[in-house]
């Protein structure tokens, strides 16, 4: 096996891993709210907790790999992530597995924090989108995997079996990456405290790396709070499926996988500026489609908006890997990482409550107004990156 293919295998299994943890829990939020008498939006905590954790945890966690090498940490977060997950089901109260899952959001943000820096390292600018697209297919995956396992599995096993069910694909998954994972450049030997934090500095001070983090920021919030409610919406009336047959949704990430590992090709066609504003908008539209109480139009919009989700993120992380300075990469990528997850967090609980208030249509106009801010935020950056270079030129 080549060190390129060996690189891009590791990758994709720790994020089959990594994704197939994180989001485990959210086909069974209506058993867990059934379980413990709580509203959507208290079952969200139980991914809340761990993607907010995560966004914590993210920066300090890519400062960390500046100083002891991308390898050990990304090796750390998927076996830490994995013990975690095997605890998960044998929690005795919500609170606990609250706090439990607050604990595996930390450890995950080991992979996608640095994940891109290590790409970049190892495989150089000129092949960071293609592997980054490839990382993210992978992360796809891994989402689409685990909230398959966890929905089929409830059934049988309950929501507990579940759950074990799936830290066991994350073991899987994990031996591969330690077995597969290529050695990380050694870190730089003047990567102190101070230089990490100019590279922090760097990071939030280029307006189109700010508007990168928009896009993470309220696409991923977005998308996490429709996945969020899907569960009730299909489950409830009048659609009123099983949870076996409503967590079939997430099949829609198979085209995310195809987006994602498509959009350096669609980049290439007509920019990143175009085919991100583009991919955003198109997000918007599949959102809309779900408006009708049928069950074949939430299942359009769900493959749309899916599909040009994949494709937005995989546009501004791997633009936002590209335009990295040398010395801040492992920041920007942290940065990154910290407002996506942020935006899992506080945008996936938002919108539970929103659905669980104010029902559906509301969800999705709040929904579509992120995502016209997030493509807002693109042309904004992008315009005035343009302008500053006609001045310089004139």
């Amino acid at each position: 096996m080549t060190s390129t293919r060996r690189v891009k295998t590791a990758v994709a299994a720790a994020g089959i891993s990594s994704f197939a943890l994180l989001y485990a829990p959210q086909p069974v939020l209506p058993q867990l709210a059934a379980q413990y008498h709580l509203d959507p939006g208290g079952a969200a905590l139980a991914v809340s907790v761990a993607t907010g954790a995560l966004a914590v945890a993210v920066l300090p966690i890519a400062a960390l790999s500046e100083v002891v090498g991308r390898r050990p940490v990304i090796l750390t977060s998927v076996i830490a992530s994995v013990v975690f997950g095997l605890l998960l089901p044998l929690m005795p109260t919500y609170p606990a597995l609250l706090v439990l899952r607050a604990l595996q959001g930390a450890a995950i943000a080991g992979f996608p924090g640095v994940a891109a820096a290590y790409l970049a390292e190892r495989l150089g600018r000129a092949g960071v989108a293609a592997a980054v697209g490839a990382m993210i297919a992978g992360n796809t995956i891994g989402g689409m995997l685990g909230r398959l396992a966890s929905g089929f599995t409830a059934g049988p096993l309950g929501w507990r079996g579940a759950l074990f069910v799936v830290a066991g694909v994350g073991a899987v998954c994990s031996a591969i990456t330690v077995v597969t994972l290529p050695p990380s450049p050694r870190p730089r030997g003047d990567a102190r405290l101070r230089a990490v934090a100019r590279g922090l500095v760097t990071a939030v001070s280029k307006p189109v790396l700010l508007a990168q983090y928009a896009v993470a920021l309220l696409a991923m919030g977005s998308f996490v709070a429709l996945y969020n409610a899907a569960g009730f919406r299909l489950t409830g009336d009048p659609l009123d499926l099983s949870p076996a047959v409503a967590s079939l949704v997430f099949l829609a990430y198979a085209t995310g996988s195809v987006s994602s590992a498509a959009a350096g090709r669609l980049v290439a066609r007509v920019g990143r500026r175009r085919a991100l504003i583009g991919a955003l908008l198109l997000t918007a539209v599949g959102a809309a489609l779900t408006l009708p109480d049928s069950l074949p139009a939430v299942i359009a919009g769900f493959l749309v908006l899916t599909c040009a989700f994949f494709a937005a993120h995989a546009v501004a992380n791997g633009w936002a890997a590209a335009d990295a300075p040398e010395d801040a990469r492992g920041q920007v990528g942290g940065t990154y990482t910290a407002t996506y997850y942020l935006g899992s967090s506080v945008g996936g609980a938002a919108g539970a409550w929103v659905y669980g208030h104010a029902g559906w249509p509301w969800l999705i106009a709040v929904v579509a107004v992120w995502l016209l801010l997030a493509a807002a935020a693109v042309g904004a950056a992008t315009t005035t990156r343009v302008r500053r270079r006609e001045l310089v030129a004139g």
